[in-house]
């Protein structure tokens, strides 16, 4: 059978959190992906190899979530079907400058966490600001409300508008479950 490889960088701070304890992480990803995993830590680059296109695809999945701030657990957690995982580029928004960037992470995690909190718990689905990016994982419609949401509150929309229309959007989606 032929052999795929893909490859992608991660932040070097990030390569012990992929490999994990004694290896545990990557020994992980590769049982549930059926790839392997070869590592440069002094760059960050990975190389994922395997005969699977779909458990390559998980598999860089998984790595890109680690590489953008998810713990190893919830990274996981984009094994299962229904799960996904998207990440917004901050430069799209506001370009190359630091301290728009940097407003726009603290208007995203807000006052010790909590707006970031908040936005996880009205979306279900986990949320992590890393560096340049805010990368989201859960079920594919909470990442779709959790992207928009984002993007109101990038686009300058209060948190109290963010959190009203979250609210609506709970309720319509109970409404649906119980038809």
């Amino acid at each position: 059978m032929k052999e795929f490889q893909y490859g992608i960088k991660i932040p070097k701070e990030r390569v012990a959190v992929l490999i994990g304890k004694n290896g545990k992480t990557k020994k992980d990803i590769e049982k549930d992906t059926k790839t392997n995993l070869e590592i440069d830590s002094k760059e960050g680059d990975v190389v994922i190899k395997g005969e699977d296109g779909l458990g390559i695809y998980t598999a860089k999945e998984v790595v890109a979530a680690i590489g953008r701030g998810f713990n190893p657990e919830i990274a996981l957690l984009l094994l299962k079907v229904d799960y996904s995982f998207e990440s917004i580029n901050l430069k799209d928004y506001v370009g190359k400058s630091k301290s728009s960037q940097t407003r726009l992470k603290g208007r995203i995690i807000g006052k010790e966490g909590k707006a970031r909190t908040h936005l996880e718990e009205l979306t279900g689905c986990y949320i992590s600001v890393y560096g340049k990016t805010v990368s989201i994982i859960g079920t594919v419609d909470s990442v779709l409300t959790g992207h928009r949401a984002i993007g109101m509150l990038i686009e300058g929309s209060t948190h109290a508008t963010v959190y009203k229309w979250l609210e609506k959007k709970r309720r319509e989606m109970k409404r649906k479950e119980l038809r």
